[in-house]
């Protein structure tokens, strides 16, 4: 297992650099309460209750102040170097955070060697609740089919590979773009026979994905959803569920556990 530790000890304030992460999956940081640590569902307090310059230290040091974090922070949420995924709560006005009190550190980790079993040769869905390892299975799956194939991926927050994790053998990366623009964008340019993206969360995702597939290219994707049966009752996935591109979608039941499932048509 590889994970960027040095680049998260680098945004930690001082005093909780010297906890063991190293099967840490989250760090919650809530003003007023002590750090939080979540190991596989259950919870460890670290001493001390968080302080407001803590949780701007994160934030500054996390961001060095680029633009395009400025505009994912809009968006709640920002990516640390070394993919390492903050999410962002506060109090807000108009349309970004004036105050930020609570911040969900989750750990970035590269996992080698999941993906084995897994079906190639034809487009495939990962479900999953958050944190159940979809961004990892998808990441082992990528480096695995790059081996014959021709893989784009477009990676809006750099997170599925973050800087100092191996990308494949046949492998380009698209980071900063929107999904369904970064999609577009490798299908013009890049001439791949295999396109994955991380988290299908909107309307424009889904139908990104089904002009990908009418252009002959095979797909990867990871979608919040507990099952099959539960990916179709959600309307926001409606296109996918009616054009039938994916037959079969791997679920994840947040133990890096999976099996598969067959997805019917609307």
């Amino acid at each position: 297992m590889n994970w960027n530790r040095h680049e998260l000890l680098a945004i930690l304030p001082q005093r909780m650099r010297t906890f063991d992460f190293g099967q840490v999956q989250e760090l919650r940081l809530r003003e007023g309460r002590p750090p939080r640590a979540v190991l596989r569902g259950e919870f460890r307090d670290l001493s001390g209750p968080v302080e407001s310059q803590e949780i701007r230290y994160v934030i500054n040091a996390a961001s060095r102040y680029s633009p395009w974090t400025a505009a994912s922070m809009a968006q709640g949420y920002l990516t640390a170097p070394g993919g390492h995924r903050i999410g962002i709560c506060g109090h807000g006005a108009g349309e970004g955070l004036q105050e930020i009190t609570s911040l969900c550190i989750r750990i970035a980790r590269d996992i080698t060697g999941i993906s084995e079993g897994l079906p190639t040769g034809e487009s495939l869905l990962i479900l999953g609740p958050p944190g159940s390892g979809k961004t990892t299975l998808l990441r082992d799956y990528i480096r695995r089919i790059s081996k014959t194939d021709a893989v784009s991926v477009v990676d809006e927050r750099r997170e599925v590979f973050p800087s100092g994790f191996f990308t494949g053998d046949n492998t380009d990366v698209l980071t900063g773009f929107e999904k369904a623009k970064g999609m577009d964008m490798v299908l013009r340019a890049m001439g791949p026979q295999v396109i994955a993206m991380d988290e299908v969360t909107c309307e424009q995702d889904c139908s990104a994905l089904v002009r990908a597939a009418w252009c002959g290219v095979r797909l990867v994707a990871t979608a919040h959803a507990s099952s099959a049966a539960d990916l179709r009752s959600r309307r926001i996935y409606r296109p996918l569920a009616e054009s039938g591109l994916f037959s079969a979608a791997v679920v994840l039941d947040g133990h890096q556990n999976w099996h598969l499932e067959e997805v019917e048509k609307w």
